[in-house]
Protein backbone atom coordinates (compact mmCIF):
# COMPACT_ATOMS: atom_id res chain seq x y z
CA UNK A 1 0.00 0.00 0.00
CA UNK A 2 1.32 3.32 -1.03
CA UNK A 3 1.51 6.01 1.76
CA UNK A 4 0.23 9.34 0.82
CA UNK A 5 0.49 12.70 2.70
CA UNK A 6 -2.93 12.11 4.05
CA UNK A 7 -1.70 8.98 5.77
CA UNK A 8 0.97 11.06 7.63
CA UNK A 9 -1.59 13.57 8.86
CA UNK A 10 -3.77 10.79 10.23
CA UNK A 11 -0.74 9.28 12.05
CA UNK A 12 0.17 12.59 13.72
CA UNK A 13 -3.37 13.09 14.97
CA UNK A 14 -3.42 9.58 16.42
CA UNK A 15 -0.16 10.22 18.34
CA UNK A 16 -1.38 13.47 19.74
CA UNK A 17 -4.57 11.78 20.92
CA UNK A 18 -2.58 9.16 22.78
CA UNK A 19 -0.51 11.79 24.55
CA UNK A 20 -3.45 13.85 25.64
CA UNK A 21 -5.62 11.00 26.65
CA UNK A 22 -3.11 8.53 28.20
CA UNK A 23 -0.65 10.85 30.31
CA UNK A 24 -1.82 12.50 33.65
CA UNK A 25 -1.51 16.31 33.82
CA UNK A 26 1.10 18.04 36.36
CA UNK A 27 -0.51 19.31 39.60
CA UNK A 28 0.59 22.81 40.66
CA UNK A 29 2.54 23.34 43.96
CA UNK A 30 0.44 24.43 46.96
CA UNK A 31 0.22 24.32 50.76
CA UNK A 32 3.98 24.60 51.33
CA UNK A 33 4.65 24.31 55.10
CA UNK A 34 7.95 24.53 56.99
CA UNK A 35 8.28 22.92 60.46
CA UNK A 36 11.10 22.44 62.99
CA UNK A 37 11.76 19.77 65.58
CA UNK A 38 12.71 22.55 68.04
CA UNK A 39 12.90 26.34 67.93
CA UNK A 40 15.07 26.92 71.05
CA UNK A 41 18.52 25.46 70.81
CA UNK A 42 21.87 25.69 72.59
CA UNK A 43 24.90 26.43 70.52
CA UNK A 44 27.35 23.57 70.01
CA UNK A 45 25.19 21.09 71.89
CA UNK A 46 21.76 21.00 70.13
CA UNK A 47 20.69 19.55 66.78
CA UNK A 48 17.52 20.36 64.77
CA UNK A 49 15.51 18.87 61.90
CA UNK A 50 13.58 21.05 59.47
CA UNK A 51 10.79 19.56 57.28
CA UNK A 52 9.12 21.03 54.24
CA UNK A 53 5.72 19.66 53.17
CA UNK A 54 3.78 20.61 50.03
CA UNK A 55 0.92 19.60 47.72
CA UNK A 56 1.45 19.13 44.01
CA UNK A 57 3.30 16.80 41.76
CA UNK A 58 6.82 16.54 40.40
CA UNK A 59 8.12 18.56 43.35
CA UNK A 60 11.66 19.90 43.79
CA UNK A 61 12.94 21.40 47.08
CA UNK A 62 15.43 24.19 47.69
CA UNK A 63 16.45 25.35 51.19
CA UNK A 64 17.48 28.94 51.95
CA UNK A 65 19.14 30.45 55.08
CA UNK A 66 18.97 34.23 54.97
CA UNK A 67 18.57 34.03 51.18
CA UNK A 68 21.62 31.76 50.86
CA UNK A 69 21.21 28.21 49.57
CA UNK A 70 21.68 25.47 52.13
CA UNK A 71 23.79 22.60 50.89
CA UNK A 72 24.83 19.37 52.48
CA UNK A 73 27.96 19.19 54.68
CA UNK A 74 29.37 17.42 57.72
CA UNK A 75 26.93 19.30 59.93
CA UNK A 76 24.02 19.58 57.44
CA UNK A 77 22.25 16.45 56.19
CA UNK A 78 19.57 16.61 53.40
CA UNK A 79 17.10 13.71 53.10
CA UNK A 80 13.69 12.62 51.74
CA UNK A 81 14.23 14.03 48.32
CA UNK A 82 15.34 17.32 49.80
CA UNK A 83 12.24 17.90 51.89
CA UNK A 84 14.12 17.41 55.20
CA UNK A 85 17.38 18.85 56.52
CA UNK A 86 19.11 18.05 59.80
CA UNK A 87 21.66 20.46 61.37
CA UNK A 88 24.01 18.93 63.94
CA UNK A 89 25.56 21.04 66.77
CA UNK A 90 23.95 24.25 65.73
CA UNK A 91 25.75 27.56 65.87
CA UNK A 92 24.38 31.07 66.25
CA UNK A 93 24.65 31.43 62.48
CA UNK A 94 22.10 28.66 62.00
CA UNK A 95 19.25 30.75 63.36
CA UNK A 96 17.88 31.67 59.95
CA UNK A 97 15.48 32.83 58.81
CA UNK A 98 14.96 29.58 56.87
CA UNK A 99 12.72 29.19 53.75
CA UNK A 100 11.70 26.17 51.73
CA UNK A 101 11.16 26.78 48.01
CA UNK A 102 9.08 24.05 46.25
CA UNK A 103 8.72 23.91 42.47
CA UNK A 104 7.55 21.73 39.54
CA UNK A 105 7.33 22.34 35.82
CA UNK A 106 4.20 24.37 36.16
CA UNK A 107 4.62 26.28 39.48
CA UNK A 108 6.96 27.52 42.29
CA UNK A 109 5.96 28.30 45.89
CA UNK A 110 8.13 29.52 48.84
CA UNK A 111 7.23 28.73 52.43
CA UNK A 112 6.87 31.24 55.22
CA UNK A 113 10.10 32.07 57.06
CA UNK A 114 11.15 30.11 60.13
CA UNK A 115 13.67 31.58 62.60
CA UNK A 116 15.38 29.48 65.25
CA UNK A 117 16.34 30.77 68.69
CA UNK A 118 19.89 29.69 69.42
CA UNK A 119 21.32 30.42 72.85
CA UNK A 120 25.06 31.03 73.16
CA UNK A 121 27.67 32.48 75.47
CA UNK A 122 28.72 34.02 77.64
CA UNK A 123 32.00 34.76 75.90
CA UNK A 124 34.35 37.71 75.38
CA UNK A 125 33.57 38.86 78.90
CA UNK A 126 35.28 42.20 79.48
CA UNK A 127 35.82 44.18 82.72
CA UNK A 128 36.28 47.95 82.31
CA UNK A 129 37.56 50.33 85.03
CA UNK A 130 36.85 54.05 84.89
CA UNK A 131 38.90 56.15 85.24
CA UNK A 132 41.53 53.79 83.78
CA UNK A 133 44.37 54.54 86.21
CA UNK A 134 47.13 52.35 87.57
CA UNK A 135 46.61 53.85 91.02
CA UNK A 136 43.67 55.63 92.63
CA UNK A 137 43.81 58.12 95.46
CA UNK A 138 41.97 57.30 98.63
CA UNK A 139 38.61 59.10 98.69
CA UNK A 140 38.11 59.09 94.92
CA UNK A 141 35.27 57.35 92.99
CA UNK A 142 35.81 54.31 90.75
CA UNK A 143 33.30 52.75 88.33
CA UNK A 144 33.59 49.14 87.12
CA UNK A 145 31.46 47.67 84.31
CA UNK A 146 31.21 44.18 82.85
CA UNK A 147 30.02 43.06 79.40
CA UNK A 148 29.82 39.77 77.51
CA UNK A 149 28.57 38.29 74.25
CA UNK A 150 25.58 36.20 75.33
CA UNK A 151 22.03 35.16 74.38
CA UNK A 152 20.09 35.74 76.47
CA UNK A 153 22.03 38.60 78.16
CA UNK A 154 24.37 37.30 80.82
CA UNK A 155 23.96 37.76 84.53
CA UNK A 156 27.01 39.27 86.28
CA UNK A 157 28.55 38.71 89.70
CA UNK A 158 31.48 40.76 91.09
CA UNK A 159 34.35 39.31 93.11
CA UNK A 160 37.13 40.89 95.21
CA UNK A 161 40.11 38.65 95.92
CA UNK A 162 37.91 35.65 95.14
CA UNK A 163 35.01 36.64 97.43
CA UNK A 164 31.62 37.57 95.96
CA UNK A 165 30.64 41.22 96.34
CA UNK A 166 27.44 41.96 94.41
CA UNK A 167 25.46 41.27 91.23
CA UNK A 168 24.86 43.46 88.24
CA UNK A 169 26.69 44.73 85.18
CA UNK A 170 28.22 47.66 87.13
CA UNK A 171 30.05 48.11 90.43
CA UNK A 172 30.47 51.58 91.95
CA UNK A 173 33.23 52.28 94.48
CA UNK A 174 32.43 55.63 96.03
CA UNK A 175 34.91 57.38 98.36
CA UNK A 176 37.17 54.39 97.92
CA UNK A 177 39.38 53.38 100.83
CA UNK A 178 42.76 51.70 100.92
CA UNK A 179 41.10 48.57 102.31
CA UNK A 180 39.28 48.21 98.98
CA UNK A 181 42.52 47.66 97.11
CA UNK A 182 42.72 44.24 95.54
CA UNK A 183 41.99 42.00 92.55
CA UNK A 184 38.54 42.56 91.04
CA UNK A 185 36.91 40.12 88.62
CA UNK A 186 33.52 39.69 87.00
CA UNK A 187 31.69 36.43 86.32
CA UNK A 188 29.14 36.21 83.51
CA UNK A 189 26.42 33.50 83.62
CA UNK A 190 23.90 32.36 80.96
CA UNK A 191 20.91 30.55 82.47
CA UNK A 192 19.99 28.96 79.10
CA UNK A 193 23.36 27.59 78.16
CA UNK A 194 24.19 27.15 81.86
CA UNK A 195 27.66 28.36 81.11
CA UNK A 196 30.00 30.67 83.10
CA UNK A 197 32.91 32.86 82.13
CA UNK A 198 35.18 34.80 84.51
CA UNK A 199 37.24 37.81 83.49
CA UNK A 200 40.95 37.93 84.24
CA UNK A 201 41.47 39.76 87.58
CA UNK A 202 42.11 43.50 87.43
CA UNK A 203 44.10 44.96 90.33
CA UNK A 204 42.86 48.23 91.77
CA UNK A 205 45.50 50.04 93.79
CA UNK A 206 44.16 52.59 96.27
CA UNK A 207 46.88 54.80 97.75
CA UNK A 208 46.82 56.76 100.98
CA UNK A 209 48.51 60.14 101.19
CA UNK A 210 52.03 60.03 102.65
CA UNK A 211 52.22 61.63 106.12
CA UNK A 212 54.37 61.68 109.23
CA UNK A 213 57.68 61.06 107.47
CA UNK A 214 60.62 60.57 109.84
CA UNK A 215 64.24 59.45 109.93
CA UNK A 216 65.26 57.78 113.17
CA UNK A 217 68.10 55.65 114.44
CA UNK A 218 67.80 52.58 116.63
CA UNK A 219 71.56 52.72 117.20
CA UNK A 220 73.47 54.44 120.00
CA UNK A 221 75.31 57.69 119.41
CA UNK A 222 77.29 57.81 116.16
CA UNK A 223 80.93 57.11 117.04
CA UNK A 224 83.76 56.80 114.56
CA UNK A 225 84.55 53.17 113.85
CA UNK A 226 81.18 51.88 115.07
CA UNK A 227 78.24 50.68 112.96
CA UNK A 228 75.17 52.88 112.65
CA UNK A 229 71.68 52.72 111.10
CA UNK A 230 69.14 55.28 109.88
CA UNK A 231 65.52 54.23 109.24
CA UNK A 232 63.14 56.16 106.97
CA UNK A 233 59.42 55.64 107.63
CA UNK A 234 56.05 57.29 107.07
CA UNK A 235 52.34 56.62 107.32
CA UNK A 236 50.35 56.10 104.15
CA UNK A 237 51.21 54.31 100.94
CA UNK A 238 54.98 54.39 100.55
CA UNK A 239 56.13 53.81 96.98
CA UNK A 240 59.66 55.17 96.85
CA UNK A 241 62.35 56.38 99.25
CA UNK A 242 65.19 58.62 98.08
CA UNK A 243 68.14 59.49 100.34
CA UNK A 244 70.06 62.76 100.16
CA UNK A 245 73.01 64.32 101.97
CA UNK A 246 73.54 68.05 102.09
CA UNK A 247 70.66 68.54 99.64
CA UNK A 248 72.25 66.32 96.96
CA UNK A 249 71.47 62.74 95.98
CA UNK A 250 73.33 60.42 98.33
CA UNK A 251 76.35 58.71 96.81
CA UNK A 252 76.99 55.44 98.59
CA UNK A 253 80.52 54.93 99.85
CA UNK A 254 82.17 51.62 100.71
CA UNK A 255 80.83 51.75 104.25
CA UNK A 256 77.17 52.41 103.27
CA UNK A 257 74.37 50.04 102.18
CA UNK A 258 70.64 50.53 101.48
CA UNK A 259 68.26 47.69 102.31
CA UNK A 260 64.55 46.92 102.65
CA UNK A 261 63.50 48.99 99.62
CA UNK A 262 65.75 51.87 100.71
CA UNK A 263 64.04 52.00 104.10
CA UNK A 264 67.30 51.45 105.98
CA UNK A 265 70.64 53.20 105.47
CA UNK A 266 73.43 51.31 107.22
CA UNK A 267 77.01 52.35 107.98
CA UNK A 268 79.34 49.44 108.60
CA UNK A 269 82.03 51.66 110.18
CA UNK A 270 81.47 55.38 110.67
CA UNK A 271 84.13 57.93 109.88
CA UNK A 272 84.21 61.67 110.50
CA UNK A 273 83.36 62.38 106.85
CA UNK A 274 79.94 60.81 107.42
CA UNK A 275 78.96 63.86 109.48
CA UNK A 276 76.26 65.84 107.69
CA UNK A 277 72.57 66.58 107.12
CA UNK A 278 70.73 63.54 105.75
CA UNK A 279 67.19 63.55 104.37
CA UNK A 280 64.78 60.93 103.07
CA UNK A 281 62.04 61.75 100.56
CA UNK A 282 59.06 59.36 100.75
CA UNK A 283 56.56 59.53 97.89
CA UNK A 284 53.77 57.90 95.94
CA UNK A 285 52.03 59.08 92.75
CA UNK A 286 49.81 61.47 94.73
CA UNK A 287 51.99 62.89 97.54
CA UNK A 288 55.47 63.10 99.05
CA UNK A 289 57.16 64.16 102.29
CA UNK A 290 60.77 64.79 103.32
CA UNK A 291 62.28 63.95 106.70
CA UNK A 292 65.71 65.16 107.88
CA UNK A 293 68.37 63.86 110.24
CA UNK A 294 71.48 65.78 111.29
CA UNK A 295 74.28 63.36 112.15
CA UNK A 296 77.43 64.39 114.00
CA UNK A 297 80.02 61.63 114.17
CA UNK A 298 81.81 61.66 117.51
CA UNK A 299 85.51 60.92 117.26
CA UNK A 300 88.86 61.46 118.95
CA UNK A 301 90.74 62.67 120.75
CA UNK A 302 93.55 62.49 118.21
CA UNK A 303 96.58 64.57 117.17
CA UNK A 304 97.20 65.82 120.73
CA UNK A 305 99.62 68.77 120.75
CA UNK A 306 101.25 70.93 123.45
CA UNK A 307 102.39 74.47 122.62
CA UNK A 308 104.57 76.61 124.90
CA UNK A 309 108.20 77.43 125.75
CA UNK A 310 110.81 74.73 126.06
CA UNK A 311 113.16 76.88 128.24
CA UNK A 312 112.50 79.51 130.90
CA UNK A 313 114.51 81.30 133.59
CA UNK A 314 114.09 81.00 137.32
CA UNK A 315 111.33 83.27 138.57
CA UNK A 316 109.60 83.51 135.19
CA UNK A 317 106.04 82.67 134.16
CA UNK A 318 104.95 80.20 131.47
CA UNK A 319 101.77 78.80 129.86
CA UNK A 320 101.47 75.38 128.25
CA UNK A 321 98.39 74.86 126.01
CA UNK A 322 97.08 71.39 125.19
CA UNK A 323 94.88 70.82 122.12
CA UNK A 324 93.41 67.84 120.22
CA UNK A 325 91.03 67.02 117.38
CA UNK A 326 87.87 65.74 119.04
CA UNK A 327 84.06 65.82 118.79
CA UNK A 328 82.78 66.71 121.30
CA UNK A 329 85.60 68.90 122.65
CA UNK A 330 88.04 66.88 124.71
CA UNK A 331 88.65 67.30 128.42
CA UNK A 332 92.31 67.82 129.42
CA UNK A 333 94.32 66.62 132.39
CA UNK A 334 97.87 67.88 133.10
CA UNK A 335 100.28 65.66 134.96
CA UNK A 336 103.46 67.70 135.59
CA UNK A 337 106.57 66.31 137.21
CA UNK A 338 105.48 67.89 140.49
CA UNK A 339 102.57 65.45 140.60
CA UNK A 340 99.92 68.16 141.02
CA UNK A 341 97.13 67.25 138.50
CA UNK A 342 95.48 70.16 136.69
CA UNK A 343 92.14 69.81 134.88
CA UNK A 344 92.36 72.42 132.16
CA UNK A 345 93.52 72.89 128.60
CA UNK A 346 96.07 75.48 129.87
CA UNK A 347 98.82 74.82 132.40
CA UNK A 348 100.01 78.05 134.11
CA UNK A 349 103.02 78.59 136.42
CA UNK A 350 104.66 81.71 137.83
CA UNK A 351 107.77 82.14 140.03
CA UNK A 352 109.37 79.27 138.22
CA UNK A 353 111.99 77.30 140.11
CA UNK A 354 114.75 74.98 138.99
CA UNK A 355 112.64 72.10 140.28
CA UNK A 356 109.99 72.91 137.64
CA UNK A 357 112.22 71.49 134.95
CA UNK A 358 111.01 68.18 133.51
CA UNK A 359 108.30 66.52 131.40
CA UNK A 360 104.75 67.81 131.39
CA UNK A 361 102.13 65.26 130.33
CA UNK A 362 98.72 66.26 128.89
CA UNK A 363 96.00 63.65 128.51
CA UNK A 364 92.93 64.42 126.32
CA UNK A 365 89.73 62.49 127.03
CA UNK A 366 86.39 62.17 125.14
CA UNK A 367 83.52 61.10 127.38
CA UNK A 368 81.33 60.09 124.39
CA UNK A 369 83.81 57.92 122.52
CA UNK A 370 85.41 56.74 125.78
CA UNK A 371 88.82 57.23 124.21
CA UNK A 372 91.91 59.10 125.38
CA UNK A 373 95.25 60.20 124.00
CA UNK A 374 98.26 62.06 125.43
CA UNK A 375 101.36 64.10 124.59
CA UNK A 376 104.49 65.17 126.53
CA UNK A 377 106.36 68.49 126.66
CA UNK A 378 109.87 68.94 128.06
CA UNK A 379 110.65 72.21 129.89
CA UNK A 380 114.08 73.39 131.11
CA UNK A 381 114.45 76.06 133.87
CA UNK A 382 117.80 78.00 133.99
CA UNK A 383 119.34 80.94 135.88
CA UNK A 384 119.00 84.34 134.24
CA UNK A 385 122.41 85.74 132.88
CA UNK A 386 123.83 89.29 133.79
CA UNK A 387 121.84 91.97 132.10
CA UNK A 388 123.35 93.54 128.98
CA UNK A 389 122.92 97.33 128.43
CA UNK A 390 120.00 97.76 126.26
CA UNK A 391 120.83 98.49 122.67
CA UNK A 392 124.65 97.85 123.10
CA UNK A 393 126.05 95.39 120.66
CA UNK A 394 129.29 93.42 120.85
CA UNK A 395 131.05 96.15 118.86
CA UNK A 396 129.78 98.75 121.30
CA UNK A 397 131.22 96.80 124.25
CA UNK A 398 134.60 96.50 122.52
CA UNK A 399 134.62 100.28 121.92
CA UNK A 400 134.02 100.97 125.59
CA UNK A 401 136.95 98.74 126.58
CA UNK A 402 139.25 100.49 124.10
CA UNK A 403 138.12 103.93 125.38
CA UNK A 404 138.95 102.96 128.97
CA UNK A 405 142.41 101.82 127.92
CA UNK A 406 143.02 105.10 126.06
CA UNK A 407 142.01 107.12 129.13
CA UNK A 408 144.40 105.16 131.30
CA UNK A 409 147.21 105.72 128.82
CA UNK A 410 146.54 109.47 128.73
CA UNK A 411 146.47 109.75 132.50
CA UNK A 412 149.81 107.97 132.65
CA UNK A 413 151.20 110.35 130.02
CA UNK A 414 150.00 113.38 132.01
CA UNK A 415 151.60 112.15 135.22
CA UNK A 416 154.85 111.46 133.41
CA UNK A 417 154.78 114.90 131.80
CA UNK A 418 154.18 116.64 135.12
CA UNK A 419 157.05 115.00 136.96
CA UNK A 420 159.43 115.45 134.02
CA UNK A 421 158.90 119.26 133.94
CA UNK A 422 159.27 119.52 137.69
CA UNK A 423 162.72 118.03 137.57
CA UNK A 424 163.79 120.23 134.71
CA UNK A 425 162.96 123.60 136.30
CA UNK A 426 164.26 124.77 139.67
CA UNK A 427 162.41 128.00 140.38
CA UNK A 428 161.64 129.50 143.72
CA UNK A 429 159.10 127.99 145.79
CA UNK A 430 156.60 130.74 144.93
CA UNK A 431 157.29 130.39 141.26
CA UNK A 432 157.00 126.73 141.57
CA UNK A 433 153.68 127.12 143.33
CA UNK A 434 152.50 129.55 140.72
CA UNK A 435 153.55 127.30 137.90
CA UNK A 436 151.99 124.33 139.65
CA UNK A 437 148.71 126.17 139.78
CA UNK A 438 148.54 127.37 136.18
CA UNK A 439 150.39 125.33 133.61
CA UNK A 440 149.70 121.78 134.72
CA UNK A 441 145.96 122.51 134.96
CA UNK A 442 145.90 123.80 131.37
CA UNK A 443 147.75 120.78 130.10
CA UNK A 444 145.51 118.42 132.00
CA UNK A 445 142.42 120.11 130.62
CA UNK A 446 143.68 119.75 127.08
CA UNK A 447 144.44 116.09 127.65
CA UNK A 448 141.03 115.49 129.20
CA UNK A 449 139.27 117.15 126.23
CA UNK A 450 141.22 114.95 123.86
CA UNK A 451 140.21 111.90 125.85
CA UNK A 452 136.56 112.94 125.87
CA UNK A 453 136.61 113.53 122.14
CA UNK A 454 138.06 110.05 121.52
CA UNK A 455 135.51 108.48 123.82
CA UNK A 456 132.61 110.21 122.10
CA UNK A 457 133.89 109.01 118.79
CA UNK A 458 133.91 105.47 120.11
CA UNK A 459 130.28 105.70 121.40
CA UNK A 460 129.16 107.20 118.13
CA UNK A 461 130.59 104.23 116.31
Amino acid sequence: MRLTPSHFSIYFLLQLYEICCCVSPTEPVSNVTLTSSSTELVEFSSSVSLSCSSSGSSLSFLWLNSSSEVTGSDRVQISDGGSNITIINVTRYDQGPFECRVSNPVSLVTSAQLTLTIYYGPENTILTISPPKEHHQEGSDISLSCSADSRPPAQFTWFLNGSALSDGPELQLMNVQISQSGSYSCQAFNNKTVRYEMTPPEFISVLEKVSGASVTSPSNRPIEGNSFRLICDAAGSVFTREWRKGGLDLTLTVNMTLTNNNRELSFSSLNKDDTGDYSCIISNPFSSEEAKYSMIVNYGPETVQITGPIQIHVGGTFNLICSAESVPTAKYIWMPNTGAIVYSAVFYKNNTELSDSGNYYCEARNDITGRKSSAVHELTVTYEPEPVPPGCSAGCIAGIVIAVLVVLILIGAIVWYFFHNKKKQQPSSNTIRSNNKAEPQSDIKELEEAVYENTSAIYDN
